[in-house]
């Protein structure tokens, strides 16, 4: 019989890719898919899946209780305009879990939600594992190397996410010659890159990062062919993410046309 592994299913492929991995390991996946976020894809990768709403997310410590999981992954992301819907303010259970935390920074979150799936007995494995070839490594990723000038602006970038993500703001920046155009919050990098691309127009660097001390349990960057596309949109020069901590999802085809449009992508 093969080892349960849950997983609390966020948007986007991230949990698609982690399920398909976790079974190629052997694993017995168990989702909890969250309705108006999860892709209906899941239906086919996961071998047991349970829709719940936003609202009843407190529900999901009852099923993983039935299905016999003591080993849980978060993957992928919640909408977060959801925290402030009709759904969440209308919930007593999650009100009190967030009234019970100093903040509504995503750590402090994430954190609660770990330290309750803890004592409900559950242990929380880092989002990554099985997910190694997803991890690139340090060094030009694209045939287009920066410039002299593209390399400037990466290196005060980095300096300049380092500071927001240790703050708990964002992990992204975009930057041009030297000036900060446009900072990452709870809008996610696709929001900001347009919104950068809307304030200087072409030639910006984004540069993404992990936090100083990243749990990689959850909240880990994640860059994919939709951060390529809207980056070539706007006109973007250069994209930068951190080896090793950033998942880049649908690399091939990302760096392919990357390099048909001439956008730089460097892991540093």
């Amino acid at each position: 019989m093969r080892e349960k592994i849950g997983l609390i299913a966020g948007n986007r492929k991230f949990p698609l890719l982690f399920a398909e991995a976790a079974r190629k390991k052997g694993y017995s996946v168990v989702a909890i898919a969250i309705k108006g976020d999860t892709s209906s894809s899941l239906n086919k990768i996961a071998d047991k899946i349970h829709w719940i709403s936003l609202g009843d997310f407190v529900r999901l410590f009852e099923i993983m209780k039935k299905e016999g999981i003591s080993k849980v992954v978060m993957a992928g992301q919640i909408s977060p305009h959801r925290l402030f819907s009709k759904e969440v303010s209308n919930n007593h259970e999650i009100q009190d879990i967030l009234r019970s935390i100093k903040d509504k920074k995503a750590d402090t979150i994430f954190g609660a939600i770990a330290k309750k799936l803890e004592e409900n007995g559950f242990e929380l494995l880092s989002s990554t594992m099985f997910m190694e070839d997803y991890l690139p490594k340090a060094g030009r990723l694209t045939k287009k190397e920066p410039s002299p000038q593209e390399w400037e602006d990466i290196n005060f970038g980095r300096g300049i996410a380092k500071e927001i993500a240790y703050l708990d703001i964002g992990q992204s920046v975009a930057v041009k010659h030297k000036a900060v155009i446009a900072v990452e919050a709870l809008e996610g990098t696709d929001n900001l890159i347009r919104r950068a691309g809307k304030i200087a127009g072409k030639g910006m660097v984004i540069v993404k990062v992990s936090k100083p001390k990243q749990d990689m349990r959850f909240d880990i960057p994640v860059v994919g062919l939709n951060t390529v596309k809207n980056l070539i949109k706007i006109g973007a020069c250069c994209l930068a993410i951190e080896a090793a901590k950033t998942l880049f999802i649908d690399q091939q085809a990302s760096i392919r046309l990357a390099d048909k449009k001439a956008l730089a992508i460097v892991a540093l």
